[in-house]
């Protein structure tokens, strides 16, 4: 259950304040789910969007994969400000972080002159060097997402030949593989625009991989927004970051994130995951039938 700023322990509170001042005011953030706390707080260094989870869990793992990337993303995204390991005075272990508050709006995916913005943003990112960040393809090896989606989600892959996504969903991982730094969970919301510049936020899943992999991840937002596949797809490829994109690596691509989206949305069902989840299958049987 998230909690507000005044619900964290005392000590917590003031090992944070030892980083960026008193707090003043705190305004909790709902929406998102992978953090126990979501607050903009205001100190007389300026707001701070602070971040915390309790205890030993993925999001603690997202929330410290966003803390690593923050050196990577200068420029890109918020600036880190702190990060914190405590163990408040309650005996548990909380993990915190804040970052510069970034005010502004997500981008409109029906609105060319923010699909611009996208486009801009995406050639920025693919030019950034990812470091020692995991690669996607490590993330991807091994996984035989489809199998899984036959047995959890069979309503929604009937009629799919499973073996044969399986084996396209298999060369996925040396499809991706790169050293540009990749987001891997863009979506408008992702992209705040503030006095003419785009942030992008959330690093919760960054990755080394080939420079195409965040405009591909767009092309299914694209869809999932309401566009036909072939229009989300010739957007693309007016793009720089999509020039060395092989066919076969982008069918190979759309084949594995629609098995795994499907088995995200059957492990933790909700009206996001699945619009997300059908969105991808609608890329990939596009992928399928198009072949180009």
């Amino acid at each position: 259950m998230a909690i507000d700023w005044a619900d964290l322990p005392a000590d917590v509170r003031a090992d944070v304040e030892s980083h960026i001042g008193t707090v003043t005011e705190a305004t909790s953030i709902r929406g998102g789910q992978n953090n126990d706390l979501a607050a903009l707080v205001h100190t007389s260094t300026g707001p701070t969007f602070v971040k915390g989870v309790r205890g030993i869990s993925r999001p603690m793992r997202f929330l410290r994969n966003e803390v690593a990337a923050a050196p990577l993303v200068t420029g890109l995204g918020p600036a880190l400000r702190f990060a914190l390991d405590l163990v408040g005075d309650d005996g548990r272990g909380w993990y915190l972080a804040g970052f510069d508050w970034v005010p502004g709006r997500p981008v409109d995916l029906h609105d060319p002159v923010d699909l611009a913005t996208v486009s801009a943003a995406l050639e920025r990112l693919a030019a950034r060097e990812a470091g020692e960040l995991q690669g996607l393809d490590e993330r991807w090896a091994g996984g035989d997402m489809w199998s899984q989606a036959a047995e959890l989600a069979a309503a929604e892959v009937t009629g799919w030949d499973i073996d044969a996504l399986a084996q396209l969903a298999a060369a996925a991982p040396a499809a991706v593989h790169g050293n540009r730094l990749a987001h891997t969970d863009l979506h408008a919301d992702q992209f705040i625009v503030t006095d003419g510049r785009v942030h992008l936020i959330d690093w919760g899943w960054p990755a080394a991989a080939a420079p195409w992999v965040d405009t591909a991840y767009m092309v299914i937002r694209l869809v999932e927004a309401g566009h036909p596949a072939t229009d989300a797809e010739s957007w693309a490829r007016t793009l720089p970051t999509w020039a060395g994109a092989a066919p076969a690596d982008v069918t190979a691509f759309a084949a594995y994130v629609a098995g795994l989206w499907t088995v995200f949305a059957a492990k933790a069902p909700g009206p996001g995951a699945r619009r997300r989840a059908a969105a991808a299958r609608t890329y990939a049987a596009w992928r399928l039938g198009s072949q180009t």
